[in-house]
């Protein structure tokens, strides 16, 4: 069985911050973490390629990730970053293109989830810039908390061209047990044909004492909302070195799928990311 990590990233801190690694949680993750680190532990957990996803809000980083995927035979596609918002975004895209790797490039992301304006995906400018990435081919990955989960429904409706992957499922409180109203948004994101969904990012939502136990309800939940022709495994490294190694991450997205069929863990642990970002 073919495995796709359809979300990871990597950094350099001698080439720039992080500024959104803050605090003594996260204090772990200020290193460097490169496709180096990961693609012995990837290998060793049957990964064959990946999909690199953008960390910041800087135009230089996604020329970088490209360059990178260009040189790497594990990374399969990148999801970089470009203003939403600049009236020329179609040609910036044409132009990252045409960049050595430039292949690679599968979608777009911004940080949503830090935008103070709940309603930001539905602005003018934000949707004009969304179709343009639809216009391109590209899909865009929705980095979203929980309780933005509606606007990305109503801009999901707006856009049925694009297709919107949810990270991490929306971020559900996974820590304080409650699934609603996590659940009935999620759901309803899902009711839209152009979304899918990433098992990804759950053991940071947990907690550092997570338990396979405790992620079930909320990846159950996405199972049945979305199918296995619609789900992506993700692992959310080295984000998820917090809490695990790669190899447990991987172990956790086997048990966590192990009602699936042997078709449908092929759709969820490569096919799906396949189809969706032509990897």
């Amino acid at each position: 069985m073919r495995i796709i990590d359809a979300h990871h990233h990597v950094w350099d801190l001698d080439v720039r911050d992080q500024d959104w690694i803050t605090g003594p949680g996260l204090a772990p993750l200020r290193r460097n973490f490169t496709i180096g680190d990961l693609e012995p532990q990837a290998r060793a957990a049957g990964v064959t390629g990946t999909v690199l996803v953008q960390t910041v809000t800087v135009a230089e980083e996604t020329p970088e990730f490209l360059a990178l995927a260009g040189q790497s035979d594990l990374v399969a596609g990148v999801v970089g970053w470009t203003d939403l918002t600049d009236p020329g975004i179609a040609d910036t895209l044409a132009a990252l293109r045409e960049l050595p790797g430039g292949q690679s490039l599968v979608g777009i992301r911004h940080q949503v989830q830090g935008e103070p304006d709940i309603g930001w995906l539905l602005r003018p400018d934000v949707l004009r810039g969304l179709a343009a990435v639809a216009a391109a081919g590209l899909v865009y990955d929705l980095i979203v908390l929980d309780h933005q989960l509606p606007v990305a429904t109503a801009a999901a409706a707006r856009l049925p061209g694009l297709t919107f992957v949810l990270d991490h499922l929306g971020k559900p409180p996974i820590a304080g047990g409650a699934l609603q109203p996590w659940a009935c948004d999620v759901r309803a994101l899902a009711a839209r044909p152009n979304t899918v969904c990433k098992l990804s990012g759950m053991a940071a939502e947990a907690g550092a004492d997570w338990t396979t136990r405790a992620l079930r309800p909320y990846a159950d939940t996405v199972l049945e909302a979305f199918g296995p022709g619609r789900l992506m495994f993700g692992s959310d490294w080295p984000v998820c070195t917090l809490g695990s190694s790669y190899g447990e991450v991987v172990d956790t997205a086997h048990q966590l799928t192990d009602v699936l069929n042997e078709t449908e863990r092929e759709q969820f642990f490569g096919a799906t990311a396949s189809r969706v970002y032509g990897i």
